[in-house]
This record gives structure tokens, sequence and C-alpha cells, in this order.
């Protein structure tokens, strides 16, 4: 499922725990990584056996990230999903993360591209999280600003899917 902006914000808002910047509260790594493990089965199947998964993330608010090479796309151009920590949130991105705008991303990112990967995350559970809408610079409730310089503020993609 993928929200609309005011209720992606509301959500986002509702999961910034200042004490749990990895994961949340009551965390428990092994069901989120069997339902990544079957995430990245689906996305396999529907696209013909061809992703890459990146399992091994640490020092991270993200789980893993599944790559759709552009060969196995419509949209020519690879497709990354990467599975936050928290709250079941996931951000599918046309390229790597920040490579399109939203404009270009609508373009040029293809309906039967979406519903595939839509399909696998309705699914599941996961509910997907606009990309553009996470690189709004961050300013929810933890001390995260106090870790970077004023120049390269965070963002909200970096509170729930980057590396920290």
């Amino acid at each position: 499922m993928t929200l609309d902006d005011q209720s992606a914000w509301a959500l986002l808002r509702q999961l910034d725990d200042p004490d749990h910047m990895e994961f949340p509260r009551g965390y428990d790594h092994a069901t989120v990584r069997a339902r990544f493990d079957q995430l990245a089965a689906r996305l396999d199947q529907r696209f013909q056996g061809t992703c890459s998964v990146d399992r091994y993330v640490q020092d991270a608010s993200h789980h893993g990230t599944i790559t759709i090479p552009q060969t196995a796309t419509v949209s020519g151009e690879h497709i990354t999903v990467t599975v936050s920590n928290f709250g079941n949130l996931t951000a599918v991105t046309l390229g790597n993360p920040g490579s399109y705008d939203a404009d270009e991303e609508r373009e040029l990112f293809q309906a039967p591209d979406r519903h595939r990967i839509d399909g696998a995350l309705e699914v599941l559970g996961y509910v997907a999280i606009s990309e553009h809408l996470l690189w709004t610079r961050y300013d929810g409730v933890s001390d995260l600003v106090s870790s970077y310089p004023p120049k390269h503020p965070p963002t909200w993609w970096t509170r729930f899917f980057d590396y920290l």
C-alpha cells in the first residue's frame, strides 16, 4: 500500500522515537528477516529470478535492499526497494535513491513495474512511502540533527532508510 502525503507524514512522526534510532522498541530481527526474505522471493519471481539482495546491513535504520535489474524492468532502469526497520516501511525508487525527481519518476517509472512491486508489498503488509517526501529535512523528535553538520542536515530518508 502506498500512502498519500498526509498519512505518510502522520506515520513517520508516529514511528519517530528519540530513544530508538536503528530499530523500534520490541524489534524482532528474525521476524523482520523472514518477511524481508519473502519479499525478495516474491520480487525475484515477479521479475524472473534476477533480483540482487543486500541482507548485510548494520548500524542503519533500514533492514535491507532489493535491486531489480534494468534488464527485468519495463521502465528500462533498475529499481531499488529499501525496507526500513520501522513500521513495515518501504521506499521504492527508480534507479538509486535520489536519482530522479518526482516528475521524472512519474514519467519514467512504468505502471507494469509499479504494479508488480506494489502487489508483492501489499501481500506482505508493507507500506510504501514516497521517496520524494523522505528527502525533506528531518525535523523530528530525536537528536539526529546534532550528529550532522548544518550544511548537510539529515533527512527523513536518513531517519528511516539509511546508515546512521
